[in-house]
């Protein structure tokens, strides 16, 4: 159910996301699907990568902050409200979600991402709803 994110800090400054990706290139590492959120100081770039455990040595050998991070990746059907169902029953539970974005995949399906506060309790509260995920797996094949 949970697959593992690369999540880096990176200076606020012209050129450190392209060294973060240089890096990753340079390791042959593919990115599936990648969030950047900065403040005035930093950014916080969280990705979904093929290789992740190479992806968050590689980055730390140049110098960067860099730690892996379970997320929930769920497909969903391309209908009217799929989100909100999956979103009600989390909230119903009382568990917050800390940040989500889309992941691409080569399937029919739309694929979040997601950060709950509380994984183990999120895992159970979504099993009811009949979701796949994708698996770490998966990634290698995208």
């Amino acid at each position: 159910m949970y697959i593992k994110q690369v999540s880096v800090f990176l200076e606020n400054a012209a050129g450190r996301l392209f060294s973060a990706l240089k890096v990753l290139k340079a390791e042959n590492i593919n990115i599936v699907s990648l969030s950047l959120a900065d403040t005035s100081d930093y950014g916080m770039l969280r990705m979904i990568v093929d290789d992740s455990e190479k992806a968050k040595e590689a980055l730390k050998a140049a110098g960067m902050s860099a730690h892996l991070t379970d997320v929930c990746a769920i497909k969903l059907p391309h209908t009217v409200g799929s989100l909100q169902d999956v979103l009600l029953k989390v909230a119903d539970a009382g568990i917050n979600i800390e940040y989500m974005y889309a992941l691409s995949t080569k399937d029919e399906n739309a694929c979040i991402v997601i950060k709950p506060t509380d994984s183990a309790e999120c895992k159970e509260t979504l099993k009811g709803l009949n979701l796949d995920y994708i698996t770490q797996e998966d990634i290698k094949n995208f």
